[in-house]
């Protein structure tokens, strides 16, 4: 398989809710870690992968703002977004709540 090939596959594949969300945690993982521009969120705690899996995909909230992303045809400003209620903490159940991605940016 060519290299655009594994790219596109894997673009297909970020835009399933699981993709999605696999994306997601990477992203946070890297805030966590550092690897992403240090921030507020850099050495905070990171919840385990699967609970971070089992809380959005039981969470009306994210179905909702996953059905509208689609609808508009992946448009990043409505994209799913973790939020950190209290920027002080990491990303941990009693701390997080989806909102869209420009929400989360402003």
């Amino acid at each position: 398989m060519s290299k655009e090939s594994r790219r596109a596959a894997c673009q297909r594949y970020e835009k399933t809710p699981k993709g999605f969300l696999m994306r997601s945690y990477r992203n946070m993982q890297s805030r966590i870690e550092g690897i992403q521009k240090a921030g507020t969120w850099t050495g905070k705690e990171l919840l385990p992968r699967e609970d971070f899996y089992l809380w959005a995909l039981s969470d009306p909230v994210f179905w909702s703002l996953f059905r509208a992303y689609r609808e508009v045809g992946f448009d990043r400003k409505l994209a799913p977004s973790p939020d950190r209620v209290d920027s002080d903490r990491g990303y941990v159940l009693d701390n997080m709540r989806w909102v869209t991605h420009s929400e989360n940016s402003s």
